[in-house]
């Protein structure tokens, strides 16, 4: 669905800032791609719809090359949907129904059209009744929720998402998974950056490990975790669920050779396996 294929960029002051990328998604994936701060995730996002150009490499969308001029950026850009880290980057309209609207209308879409998708979007996100309210006088995961329904009226096939629990307390961030959750489940594409390691087992099929630039390492999570020494060379850490039992194995010699599990179901598995030994 979306491929990226030896993309490098370096920014104006000749700062390399990706180099070879390869990254593969498929149609209906929750992919994550974690790294820490400054290891060139929401770089990589913003070649995702034309926002950036890269140096080399290309983007492949659904079996079409990403191309650079209007026309293209424009077909694209209904594909690929990416809802910024900050909200407020990406909500400037007077009230929430005309930021919302602003998508489709840009598309060319009827005020008609128009109309319905901006009610079902803000159904779909739970934001009913805030049509006329100001985005700035939205909490941080309100506002959230209006950027993903700008994006949603957008009806794209992939949505990609930098660090969407960012500034969110626990309730906002939960409410938020819980969304792109039931995306995923009705067959959208999402990919999402984070350095949260323990949000990706619990909602990515696969993950990509991007450390100064480059993918360091790719697969499940059970894979990528399961190189413990790769994890915390990339300045990242187990989940916390890992690294509990990864505690206890070295206490305990429960003999599990770094096959820890991720998350709290897998730990209660784990738990009554190890009890009945």
């Amino acid at each position: 669905m979306l491929k990226a294929e030896n993309i490098s960029y370096s920014y104006d002051d000749g700062t390399q800032a990706l180099k070879n990328v390869n990254l593969d998604v498929e149609k209906g994936e929750m992919v994550s791609l974690l790294g820490k701060n400054g290891a060139g995730k929401s770089t990589l996002f913003l070649h995702f719809n034309g926002i950036y150009k890269a140096d080399s490499g290309k983007i492949i969308i659904d079996g079409e090359e990403l191309k650079h001029d209007k026309k293209s950026l424009m077909k694209f850009r209904q594909k690929v949907g990416i809802v910024f880290q900050n909200p407020d980057d990406q909500l400037f309209a007077p009230t929430v129904e005309e930021d919302v609207a602003f998508g489709p209308l840009n598309l060319g879409l009827s005020q008609e059209e128009t109309q319905k998708r901006v009610a079902d979007a803000l159904k779909r996100v739970d934001m009913e009744g805030f049509e006329r309210k100001a985005p700035h006088h939205l909490s941080g995961g309100q506002k959230k929720r209006v950027a993903i329904a700008g994006i949603l009226a957008m009806q794209p096939q992939i949505m990609v998402l930098d660090e969407p629990t960012s500034g969110l307390d626990p309730k906002g961030a939960s409410d938020i998974l819980k969304l792109l959750y039931e995306l995923n489940d009705e067959g959208m594409t999402i990919i999402i950056s984070t350095h949260d390691v323990d949000l990706v087992p619990i909602y990515s099929s696969k993950v990509y490990v991007i450390s100064s630039g480059e993918i360091i390492k790719s697969g499940t999570p059970k894979e990528v975790f399961g190189d413990i020494d790769l994890i915390r060379s990339a300045n990242l850490r187990l989940p916390r669920v890992a690294h509990l039992f990864e505690i206890l194995d070295k206490r305990d010699n429960f003999d599990l050779d770094g096959d820890y599990p991720l998350t709290i179901s897998e730990a209660r598995r784990l738990a009554v396996e190890l009890h009945n030994h």
